[in-house]
Formats: C-alpha cells, sequence, structure tokens
C-alpha cells in the first residue's frame, strides 16, 4: 500500500514537470518556415518577355501550379517564429500564351527593397542606397550583356538548354514461355 502510494505520487510529479516543460517560459521554441523563399532581390531581376524557364531560374520552382490556370505560379512564404505570430508572403506570376511572363501580383513589388525603403541606406556599410528604379533616369540591367561577358554566357546557356525525354523501360513480356 505504502509503495503504490508512493508510485502514484512520484509518476504524477513526473506527469506534472513534463506538462509543465511544455508551456514553461524561457524554453526554446522553434521558427517554422516553409514554402518558398522569396525575396527582393528576385522580384527585380524579373522582368516582362521573360520565358518561363528564365523564371524558374530565379525564383525555382512554383510551390502551386494550379490545373485550371497554367499560366499561374503562386509562390507561398511563411514564416512562424517560435511562441510569435505567423507571418506570410505571398506571389503570384502571370504568363501569357506564348510562355511569357506578363505580369506578378502579391506581396512584394518591383523597385526599393524593404529594408531600403526603411532604413535609407545600407546598415552594414553605411553607404546611402541608390535611387529607386522608377525614379534613376536608365537602368542598366535593361541593356543586354556585352558579347563574351559572363553574363552572356550565363544567358546563352539558360536559353540552350534543351529537355531530354526520359527513358521509359519496355513493358515486360507477359506471355508464357
Amino acid at each position: 500500500m505504502q509503495n503504490t502510494k508512493l508510485l502514484l505520487t512520484s509518476f504524477t510529479f513526473v506527469g506534472l514537470l513534463a506538462l509543465a516543460g511544455c508551456s514553461f517560459p524561457g524554453v526554446y521554441k522553434i521558427d517554422i518556415q516553409q514554402g518558398n523563399v522569396v525575396t527582393q532581390d528576385m522580384i527585380n531581376q524579373l522582368r516582362p518577355g521573360m520565358t518561363r524557364r528564365q523564371v524558374r531560374f530565379i525564383m525555382g520552382n512554383a510551390l502551386l501550379t494550379d490545373t485550371f490556370h497554367p499560366d499561374r505560379w503562386d509562390y507561398l512564404y511563411s514564416l512562424q517564429p517560435g511562441g510569435g505570430e505567423r507571418q506570410q508572403e505571398r506571389v503570384s506570376v502571370f504568363f501569357n500564351e506564348n510562355d511569357q511572363l506578363v505580369s506578378l501580383s502579391g506581396d512584394f513589388k518591383p523597385g526599393v527593397s524593404r529594408d531600403e525603403a526603411i532604413l535609407g541606406k545600407d546598415a552594414a556599410t553605411g553607404v546611402t542606397a541608390p535611387p529607386a528604379p522608377e525614379t534613376a533616369p536608365s537602368e542598366k540591367s535593361d541593356a543586354p550583356p556585352k558579347p563574351g561577358s559572363l553574363l552572356d554566357q550565363i544567358q546563352k546557356d539558360v536559353d540552350g538548354v534543351e529537355t531530354v525525354p526520359v527513358p521509359t523501360p519496355a513493358p515486360l513480356d507477359t506471355t508464357e514461355q
């Protein structure tokens, strides 16, 4: 009887400690990231008229590709810091019938990154940020790369990629021998 009471008391104490560890203040809770990480730099590289392969090279594979809307790719990203509020960002990329980028919508817009908009300068070096693309008289990235340059070689490599069909094995002969 005494051993049973001691055993029951010890199990209750261990159970209460285990339960208290789940919500005990100061316990580390991990950050949960899901989806495609999309940065402002990725969005700034997108240009109207890009092919699907070029967009995939910059952004990666889309998290959602709707079978009813094959000309729309959705990139979703959510972050829930340990014990914090869940934050979600979404970008949708639209193509025309020629498989060229037409538009994008969502939480990111082409232009100045959020950090530059808030700080106004690069916090690490103290250098003032360049003017926003809409105020710049001309963008250097619209000019074609110089022949023989690294950018030209990368563009040629991306444009020259050919799809190779995956070989499928011949069906097995099921006739009796």
